[in-house]
């Protein structure tokens, strides 16, 4: 996937999506910055702290059928060191504060080196 590709997500983002990016741009969760549609080796992942090595994904319904996919790309990245979280479309539309505290988690159980 291209930088191209990457911009072209950011504009056609989910409401989901969206919403997420308001809750981490701007290093509002402890100051860790994140990244929104980030190519990292042949992927995008939706979202990215880069320091922290961990990734973000939103996944919408279509999701169901890409299982095989998505295991196989979230193999592919934490055998270059990162850690892949998912949250459903509709789990962040509906509880937007709880997805936030799972990141928060993630990232001060592994924090950057």
């Amino acid at each position: 996937m291209s930088v191209k590709d990457a911009r072209r997500l950011r504009k056609d983002a989910t409401d989901a999506e969206r919403k997420l990016w308001s809750a981490l741009s701007g290093q509002q969760l402890d100051g860790f910055k994140f990244r929104r549609q980030v190519p990292i080796g042949d992927f995008i992942a939706d979202f990215a702290c880069l320091s922290a090595r961990l990734i973000v994904e939103v996944d919408g319904g279509q999701h169901d059928a890409e299982r095989e996919k998505d295991a196989a790309r979230t193999a592919w990245l934490n055998s270059r060191g990162y850690r892949v979280i998912r949250f459903w479309n509709n789990d962040v539309l509906a509880n937007l504060e709880g997805v936030v505290r799972t990141i928060l988690t993630a990232l001060h159980d592994h924090p950057p080196p």
